[in-house]
This record gives C-alpha cells, sequence and structure tokens, in this order.
C-alpha cells in the first residue's frame, strides 16, 4: 500500500473528517464509542469516516485489552508541511501546530505510522546502522550491540543525547527500547519511558509504526514531538537516497556536534 498527498487531502477535504482530527488533537488516544459521542452523527457514519481517515494515514490505531484507540497520526500532516513549508515561515507554522495531547489517564502514548517502500531487512538496518541513521536522526551517532538485554546511546559529539536498554530485538519485524532524553536538565526530569519500532511488510512497501509509550500526563513535548521528522527522513533516506532538505533537517544535520533537544521540536 503506497500513500500520496491526493489521499491525505481527499481525507482532510471532508469537515467531518477534520472534525474527527480535531477531537484526536485535543485529546488523543480515544475509543469510537468517545469520538461518537462527541460529533452528531450515528455510530456508523463515525466508523465510515475513521476508516478513510486510518487507510489515508491520518489515524493510527492501538489495541488495549477490547478497545481500539484512534490517534493522530502527525506523519502525512508533517511530509505536507516539509514540501511546501517555507524556511521563513517554518517557525510560525510550528508554533501553531504543537501537537500537546494529554490523555486522561496518568500515562500517555503516542503512536506514529508511516509506508516506505523498501523491505523489512533494509528498513531494520536504517533503524540500528549508526551511519545510516545518522543521516536522518538529527546527526546523532546512535551504538549498540542490538540484543536483548544491551544499551543504546545516541552521541552528539562528545556529548551522550540520549540512551536506554533494549527490551526486545526481533530482526527485522521489533524492537522495543526504553529511552531516556538527556540533553537538557528540562527533559532529564521526564525519567525514563518506552519506543517500540514494529515493521508491518506491505505488498512492496513497510508500514513502520513507532509507538512512544510509558509517558507520563503532559509530558514535555520534546521526547515525542520530533518523531515525524524522524520518520520522514527514514522515508526519504530509503526512497531517494537522499536527506530531507527541510530547514529544521539541514538544522539539525549542520548543529550534529552542539548538544541540543534531539526528539523534540523547535
Amino acid at each position: 500500500m503506497s500513500l500520496t498527498m491526493d489521499d491525505v487531502f481527499k481525507a482532510l477535504a471532508d469537515p467531518t473528517r477534520r472534525s474527527l482530527l480535531d477531537e484526536l488533537f485535543k485529546k488523543d488516544g480515544q475509543t469510537l464509542t468517545e469520538l461518537e459521542e462527541r460529533l452528531p452523527m450515528t455510530r456508523f457514519g463515525v466508523m465510515k469516516h475513521l476508516k478513510l481517515l486510518e487507510e489515508a494515514g491520518l489515524v493510527a490505531t492501538r489495541r488495549r485489552g477490547r478497545e481500539k484507540l484512534h490517534y493522530l497520526n502527525a506523519i502525512p500532516i508533517r511530509l505536507i508541511h516539509d514540501r511546501w513549508v517555507s524556511k521563513y515561515t517554518e517557525p510560525w507554522v510550528e508554533t501553531l501546530a504543537n501537537l500537546k495531547h494529554t490523555l486522561e489517564s496518568k500515562t500517555m502514548e503516542k503512536v506514529f505510522e508511516i509506508y516506505i517502500k523498501t523491505t523489512p531487512e533494509r528498513l531494520w538496518k536504517a533503524i540500528t546502522d549508526a551511519e545510516m541513521r545518522k543521516k536522518y536522526n538529527f546527526g546523532l551517532t546512535v551504538t549498540s550491540d542490538w540484543t536483548v538485554g544491551s544499551t543504546y546511546k545516541g552521541v552528539g559529539g562528545e556529548t551522550t543525547i540520549l540512551e536506554g536498554e533494549n527490551l526486545e530485538v526481533d530482526p527485522p519485524r521489533k524492537l522495543v527500547q526504553t529511552f531516556r532524553a538527556l540533553w537538557g536538565e528540562d527533559v532529564k526530569s521526564e525519567g525514563t519511558s518506552r519506543v517500540t519500532w514494529e515493521i508491518v511488510p506491505v505488498a512492496d512497501s513497510c508500514l513502520l509504526k513507532v509507538t512512544h509509550d510509558q509517558l507520563h500526563e503532559g509530558a514535555n513535548n520534546q521526547l515525542y514531538g520530533g518523531w515525524p521528522m524522524i520518520l520522514s527522513g527514514i522515508k526519504t533516506l530509503l526512497e531517494t537516497g537522499e536527506l530531507l532538505t527541510t530547514p529544521g533537517s539541514l538544522m539539525w544535520v549542520e548543529n550534529s556536534q552542539q548538544p541540543s533537544q534531539v526528539c523534540g521540536t523547535r
């Protein structure tokens, strides 16, 4: 399955679907019943619109027991941003589009999805190979022996920016890691969260799903705000062999030797 910009624009063209995204923007991780209560339409109608948003990649889902939770997926919106937003308007747009979603529970999770035309093996290598990862992960060198129970760390220059432990390593399908941000006192205080990378083959492509969970309620958005750019960078690298040329991406590459926020937005 390969999504296009046309799929995204068609999904966004309907005001009801935009309203559903607005509701997920206000409170991420909602069930069908919760969303149905917020819109003046039948349950079937909400299901139909959610299905179209899922097909366009704008909504990601995750099972929790019997419940199916729906999340706003910022990746397609980020791709539109990267293509059409200039370096002059980017700071203003990113300020307005700061996706700070807070769940009612004491912890929260963020889910990001993107389709990439590649093989599971190439995608796994892009995630675990230090030189490849440096090209899309803000210039960081991420190293590990990628075995269960081993540690990993991301280094910029001579400074350790992030670190964690590999909890589950199942190449080329799944990687589960703890995540601890170290690039500033404001994020160090957030403690440890968890990141799950899942690779699902789809015809000649792969669905890459990243779930960042075990975040405390109201967690600093620096911890998860950079995932759309990271995943967009993987897609660009594997499909074209090039780096993202958006101002934000170039800024991180040029300043990769300087300690700074890593998964955040400015």
